[in-house]
């Protein structure tokens, strides 16, 4: 609809805004979700840049330069996240800190569940990777 209306293709800062404001219009019956959102920003220059963010259930934004967590573990994810996340990681090595942090995370913490999927987007194509953990 925004693109129909806008003519023309929303940037990723106004969708995490948009996102945010539609859970904090329903604050007192929220969604109990905490969207984690992605993209690839313009920048003046003509190029493009990454966008991380991330907003609790009421709509509070979080814009990172290097990471965002959320869910049941987000304390034991930002933990963990923060001693092994470098900037500049090649693929293969990015995969390994984002599971090495949520399986060590989803260990502690018995909503979290027991695994997850793993997404790495590069430039060229999209790697994707299923990853168990304890099921006890």
């Amino acid at each position: 609809m925004y693109t129909i209306k806008e003519e023309r293709e929303i940037e990723p800062e106004t969708f995490a805004h948009l996102v945010s404001s539609t859970l904090y219009e329903h604050r007192f019956g929220p969604y109990f979700c905490e969207p984690v959102m992605a993209g690839l920003s313009k920048t003046p220059s003509g190029g493009t840049k990454p966008f991380i963010a991330a907003t609790d259930l009421i709509g509070c934004l979080n814009f990172a330069k290097d990471f965002v967590v959320a869910g049941t573990a987000s304390e034991k994810l930002y933990g963990v996240a923060e001693g092994l996340w470098e900037p500049d990681l090649e693929p293969e090595d990015l995969f390994e800190t984002i599971s090495q942090t949520i399986m060590n995370a989803v260990d502690r913490d018995a909503y979290s569940g027991w695994g997850c999927v793993v997404h790495v987007i590069t430039k060229d194509k999209v790697i994707t990777r299923t990853l168990k953990g304890r099921m006890d």
